[in-house]
C-alpha cells in the first residue's frame, strides 16, 4: 500500500525526480561518486554568501586513526565568544561529506552569528564504529581546545546533524557526556538514525519510510555501521543511541521528524525518553512530511521546520 496519498502536495515534486536509493556493497563507490555529482550540481545554485568564510583544517584523530577534516565556517568580520554548532552531516552511515549541508551551514552562520564546524568523518563500511563516532569526538574536542584562536565561548558549544549524522550527534552527546572531558550545551538532531532495531521491527509502522530512505536502505547502513547484524543484543549506545539506558546529564535536545519518515517511532520515543530523564527537550513532527522533505524548501512545511530548527539554535546561544 503506497502512502504517496498522504504527502504534503508541495512536497510530490521531489518524488519524481529523486532517484531511488539502492545500496549495496559493491555499488557503493559508484553511488557516492554519483551523490557527490548531485551534491556539486544543486551546489552550483546556492546563492552567494559574501559573509561567511569557509577554512579547511585537519585536525588531530582518535588514536591510531588518521586526522580528521573540518571544514570551519564563521563570520567574515571577526567576532570574538562566537557561539559554536560542530555539525554532522547524515548519508545513512556509508555516503556523504563534509561540503553537502554548504548552504544549510551558511545560513546558520549569516542568522545567527555562529561558527560551525563540520565534521568529515569515515564512512562505513570501511570504518565501522567506533570510527565514526570517535572521529566526531576528536573535532569536538580539538574545537574546545583551540576556542580561544578560533574566537568560541567554550561554554556555547553545540552538536548536531541530520539523519545519520543526527544519530551521530546523539551518539556523541552520550560519549562526551560520559567522558567528561567537554562540555556540550545543546544537541540538534534532525530527523536523527538512531535505533538499529527499526531495520528488523516485526511489525513496522505501515505509513513510514516508502520514500527517499526506506527499510533496505536503514538495514544496509546499520549493517554497514556496527558490523554485524542490526537488532544485535551487544549494540553499543554510542552507536545507536537509543540503545543508552540511561539519558539523564544529557545537554537540552531538538529533535524533529516527518510524519511519514521511516525514523518517525524512534525519534518520537527518543524524545519521550529525555523527558523522562529531566532533559529539556523539544519535538517537531511535520505532518505530511517524508525523510529529506526539506529538499524542497519552497514547501510551506519545509519552512516552517527552517524556521523552528533557527528559532532552536537561537534560544540555545542566546538564550
Amino acid at each position: 500500500m503506497s502512502t504517496r496519498h498522504l504527502v504534503d502536495p508541495e512536497l510530490l515534486p521531489l518524488l519524481e525526480v529523486f532517484p531511488p536509493i539502492v545500496l549495496d556493497r559493491e555499488q557503493l563507490p559508484q553511488i557516492r561518486a554519483g551523490m557527490e555529482q548531485m551534491r556539486a550540481q544543486l551546489a552550483a545554485a546556492v546563492p552567494e554568501f559574501p559573509n561567511v568564510t569557509v577554512t579547511e583544517y585537519r585536525v588531530p584523530g582518535p588514536p591510531d586513526a588518521p586526522d580528521v577534516r573540518v571544514l570551519v565556517y564563521r563570520p567574515s568580520e571577526a567576532v570574538p565568544s562566537l557561539p559554536a554548532l560542530l555539525w554532522i552531516h547524515g548519508g545513512g552511515y556509508v555516503l556523504g561529506s563534509a561540503e553537502q549541508d554548504d548552504a544549510q551551514l551558511k545560513t546558520f552562520v549569516s542568522e545567527l552569528n555562529c561558527l560551525v564546524a563540520s565534521v568529515d568523518y569515515r564512512l562505513a563500511p570501511e570504518t565501522p564504529h567506533p570510527g565514526p563516532v570517535e572521529d566526531c569526538y576528536a573535532a569536538l574536542k580539538w574545537l574546545h581546545a583551540n576556542a580561544e584562536t578560533l574566537g568560541v565561548d567554550r561554554q556555547r558549544i553545540a552538536i548536531g546533524g541530520a539523519s545519520a549524522g543526527g544519530g551521530l550527534a546523539a551518539g556523541l552527546a552520550l560519549l562526551a557526556r560520559d567522558r567528561g572531558e567537554v562540555p556540550v550545551s545543546f544537541q540538534l538532531l534532525i530527523y536523527p538514525m538512531l535505533d538499529d532495531r527499526t531495520a528488523v521491527l516485526a511489525d513496522p509502522h505501515p505509513f513510514t519510510g516508502e520514500f527517499i530512505w526506506n527499510h533496505a536502505a536503514n538495514h544496509f547502513g546499520w549493517s554497514a555501521l556496527l558490523g554485524q547484524p542490526p537488532g544485535s543484543p551487544d549494540v553499543s549506545p554510542y552507536a545507536a543511541a537509543a540503545r543508552a539506558e540511561n539519558l539523564a546529564g544529557l545537554p537540552a535536545t531538538f529533535i524533529n521528524t516527518g510524519a511519514l519518515d521511516l525514523f518517525l517511532e524512534e525519534d518520537i520515543e527518543y524524545a519521550r525518553r529525555l523527558t523522562r530523564a529531566g532533559v529539556p527537550t523539544e519535538l517537531h513532527v511535520y505532518p505530511g512530511a517524508y525523510h529529506g522533505f526539506n529538499l524542497v524548501p519552497t514547501a510551506r512545511v519545509s519552512q516552517a521546520f527552517q524556521r523552528d530548527i533557527l528559532n532552536a539554535l537561537r534560544r540555545a546561544f542566546y538564550g
